[in-house]
């Protein structure tokens, strides 16, 4: 998918919602476990239900590896799934050197053929490149995360004082370009999102936490906005698990709905 595509979607469908499926055996309805593949009818479920309200799935590559070979059945069948017309973004968190990471974009890019893949940009620039060959894929990487551990390193200081996340950035932004590389920006940590801003200015930004974590939307278009949109909300189990009845998937729509109306507020106020 096209950095122009995906601008074309956000505008189409007045939204800029990103549908993580962090799909959990032990929390999807209890009547679906008699399927033959519960974890692909609980998401084909929750796609049918959001499509025309998101721009993008996010499948949490984790929930699915730990199932084994079913579950990488049920993460490719998942994503076939996923309509065109809507980006799949891997969230793996891959990041390895030279021919390990050729392997993993391979992966993600071709068999499972992702539109975007989350990395790990801790090994540096020879990490991240493999990722970037593949024509109209994306890397997201990680730049600035919500969880506590986040204070453990990203917020360290070198003599200048500058924080080790915003060293990242500079670094990192001259690996790619606003075509094929984005970054992960935590909802909980809103003024963070402008400081991050300010270095990548044109770059999209997925941002997780808001929902259930508790971020703020309107925060995170404050000091996110940039004039192309440049954010990708996502929010994952209070859209997905917002009912473990029959009727979870229109629960999930009921969900999804609410953040999509405020973020169609949000780009009409900002005339886009």
């Amino acid at each position: 998918m096209t950095r122009e595509e995906l601008i074309r979607q956000i505008r189409e469908k007045k939204s800029f919602l990103c549908v993580g499926l962090d799909t959990d055996l032990d929390k999807i309805p209890a009547h679906l476990l008699q399927t033959e593949d519960p974890v692909f009818e609980f998401n084909k479920a929750i796609i049918d239900a959001t499509k025309d309200l998101c721009v993008a799935y996010k499948p949490n590559v984790a929930f699915y590896e730990a199932l084994g070979p079913k579950g990488w059945e049920s993460l490719k069948k998942t994503i076939d799934y996923i309509p065109s017309h809507c980006m799949t973004i891997a969230d793996a968190k891959r990041g390895d050197i030279g021919n390990t990471s050729t392997y993993y974009a391979k992966t993600f890019f071709e068999y499972l053929n992702c539109d975007a893949v989350t990395v790990a940009p801790y090994m540096g620039e020879d990490s991240v490149t493999p990722f970037q060959e593949f024509e109209n894929k994306w890397v997201i990487l990680l730049a600035l995360t919500s969880n506590k551990g986040a204070l453990d390193f990203q917020f360290t200081t070198d003599s200048s004082g500058e924080e080790l996340y915003k060293k990242v950035l500079k670094k990192s932004s001259k690996w790619g370009s606003e075509n094929n590389l984005m970054y992960v920006v935590g909802a909980t940590r809103a003024e963070g999102i402008a400081e991050v801003r300010k270095i990548v200015p044109n770059h999209f930004f997925l941002v997780p936490g808001v929902g259930a974590q508790g971020g703020s939307l309107e925060d995170v278009a404050k000091y996110g906005w940039n004039k192309d949109c440049g954010l990708l909300v996502n929010a994952s189990r209070s859209i997905i698990y917002a009912a473990s009845t029959l009727d979870f998937a229109s629960e999930a729509r009921k969900e999804a709905q609410k953040l999509q109306q405020e973020m169609a507020q949000i780009l009409t106020a900002k005339n886009f």
